[in-house]
């Protein structure tokens, strides 16, 4: 066939449509994790009423060695999950995190003030309500459990309403929620770290110092960086530190600067555009013309060349990350028997109390109450077009607590009663945030048409 041939010619919307900004890219794919995990915890939590969670439990319970018999690492199938593949989970929350702080929603204190100040006060508002419950009792150690939001829960939700509500919104809870897994993940390394070990720590400090001497010098492929970070993991692991934050601290060493220049990107890739009208007129089959083969090939090394490895790394771990760790964690963690549940005993639990009211009533005033207050110092301002009433709305859904509250449960408490009283405050609060959060906006809207 000839390269004017009418059969060969393909739609080119699927192929050059609009090109989605990082923001958006993030969002939608954010989006798509949330409706996922809801899915997969739907479906954990029916299994469980079907079949009970016994056996789910037993077969996470099962131990799994990697390694050699006397060096290696036996774990169970629940801990290869909570600190093996959660890892990935934080790493890409650094890599979100380390790209809103250079160039994104925190990187001025003008438009990160006020998401930061409201994250600090859903924060500490949440941990002081749970304490209430249980200060001076065993489970005074889950204060941690209601501080943080499920931002793929809560995002996902959001944009269920984004034609009724301004995008800053969005980008108000978003940037909210980054700042909260910040938090999060320096409230596990600071206070829910087992027994230091000194020399596991300083191995893991060289191989830190190393990761940082690769960016310094230059080194874009990742393949060093996926080697060094096995390595941090390990030292991580056996530090007594939990090992997920070997992932953060991966993040912090991934270059953000690319290998080309655009200017100079550019200027060859006019050179091999020309090459590739060419090579194409002989023939515009790549397989049986080798010339247009390379040219496209030196077009794709080109174009890898002048992305940061921030983001193709960020681009390239996102999907796994959100269709595959996160619902293996839910599945792994969200399991609980809610009709084997005693509901009147349980509720009246003090860890389940502390939680419920911490993520519910404790997120909504702890974002609402500091974010006003922020407003009157002049610390921040409201996001343009978004009104006081669509804030507090977006601070309900900042109750919605699953995935990282999940996580720090598994670290908080050691007595599984404890653990399966928090899981049952966790879900039963992620569900009521949602509903009230999903109401307040929707009334909102409605209000604000008829103004």
């Amino acid at each position: 066939m000839t390269p004017s041939d009418p059969s060969r010619n393909y739609p080119l919307e699927p192929l050059f449509g609009r090109i989605l900004s990082p923001f958006e890219r993030f969002l939608k794919r954010t989006t798509s994790g949330g409706l996922v995990l809801m899915g997969t915890t739907a479906l954990v939590l029916l299994g469980c009423a079907v079949w009970g969670a016994e056996g789910l439990a037993h077969f996470w319970e099962q131990y799994f060695q990697i390694g050699l018999v006397a060096g290696g690492w036996r774990l169970s199938l629940h801990h290869w999950v909570n600190d093996g593949l959660m890892a990935l989970f934080f790493l890409l929350v650094g890599l979100e995190l380390k790209r809103e702080i250079l160039v994104g929603e925190l990187s001025s204190w003008q438009d990160a003030a006020l998401p930061v100040v409201a994250a600090v006060g859903g924060m500490l508002v949440p941990a002081g309500l749970y304490l209430l419950f249980n200060a001076g009792t065993p489970a005074a150690s889950g204060w941690g459990v209601p501080m943080a939001t499920d931002i793929a829960f809560a995002i996902g939700i959001l944009v269920l309403l984004a034609w009724r509500i301004p995008k800053n919104l969005i980008i108000f809870l978003t940037a909210l929620a980054i700042a909260d897994d910040l938090g999060a993940v320096l409230v596990i390394a600071l206070f829910y770290t087992a027994q230091i070990d000194t020399g596991a720590l300083l191995v893991a400090a060289g191989i830190g110092l190393a990761l940082l001497l690769c960016n310094r010098g230059g080194i874009r492929h990742p393949l060093p960086y996926v080697l060094l970070g096995l390595l941090l993991w390990a030292a991580i692991l056996e530090s007594g530190i939990h090992a997920t934050v070997a992932g953060i601290l991966l993040a912090t060493a991934i270059p953000t600067r690319a290998a080309a220049e655009p200017a100079a990107f550019y200027r060859r890739l006019g050179q091999m555009l020309e090459h590739f009208r060419l090579e194409s007129a002989a023939g515009d089959d790549p397989l049986r013309n080798h010339g247009l083969a390379t040219v496209s090939a030196e077009i794709e090394h080109m174009a890898t060349a002048v992305q940061s490895p921030l983001q193709r790394i960020e681009h390239a771990l996102s999907p796994w990350v959100v269709f595959l760790v996160i619902p293996i964690f839910a599945i792994a963690n969200a399991g609980i028997d809610l009709a084997a549940v005693p509901w009147s005993a349980a509720l009246g639990q003090p860890v389940t109390l502390g939680v419920v009211a911490g993520l519910v009533v404790g997120k909504f005033v702890g974002i609402s109450l500091f974010s006003w207050v922020a407003v009157r110092l002049g610390l921040g301002r409201l996001p343009q077009g978004v009104s006081w009433r669509q804030l507090c709305g977006a601070a309900w859904l900042g109750g919605i607590g699953f995935t990282m509250s999940l996580f720090i449960s598994q670290l908080a408490f050691s007595d599984p009663l404890l653990a399966e009283q928090a899981k049952l405050g966790i879900l039963l609060s992620s569900l009521l945030a949602a509903l009230i959060g999903l109401g307040w906006l929707l009334l909102s809207a409605q209000e604000k048409s008829h103004d």
